[in-house]
């Protein structure tokens, strides 16, 4: 059985960052959704649900903060995860990010090649964790802290 690509969907309004971050990203194998502004970002989060969205700070007509809020506000994405990818990197900055609901933080410039890297590393992580939660409705009686 092979193992369906992770989608990502970036939302950045430079062009060439589309360009380079969509070429390294498929060559690690990811299936690759664009958009251009944070509006037709939001659009395309709701229809396709990707595994994770690389999302721009600083973007005309709706800023990704605006995104990020409204994703997490929206139960059908409220699950998954953002990556801010933004050349805003004071500590204030990143802190406001978190506490909207951003899952890690990218600051540009970044080496492109090691993007697919720290994105599948963060999904292995979360489906581990999701994989050893217990199941709904299970007590967890029996169990150390650890899960033996």
């Amino acid at each position: 059985m092979t193992q369906k690509a992770n989608t990502v969907l970036l939302v950045d309004d430079e062009d060439h960052i589309r360009t380079v971050v969509e070429y390294n990203l498929r060559h690690e194998g990811f299936d690759v959704y664009k958009a251009e502004d944070g509006a037709v970002g939001l659009e395309l989060a709701r229809r396709v649900l990707p595994d994770v969205i690389l999302l721009d700070w600083m973007m005309p007509e709706m800023d990704g903060l605006e995104v990020l809020t409204e994703l997490k506000r929206d139960k059908s994405t409220a699950h998954i995860p953002v990556f801010m990818l933004t050349a805003k990197g004071m500590a204030g900055d990143m802190e406001k990010a978190f506490e909207l609901g951003a899952d890690d933080y990218i600051t540009k410039p970044f080496d492109p090649r090691l993007l697919g890297r720290t994105i599948r590393r963060k999904l292995n992580g979360r489906m581990q964790v999701e994989s050893s939660a217990p199941a709904p409705g299970a007590s967890g009686a029996g169990r150390n802290k650890d899960g033996d």
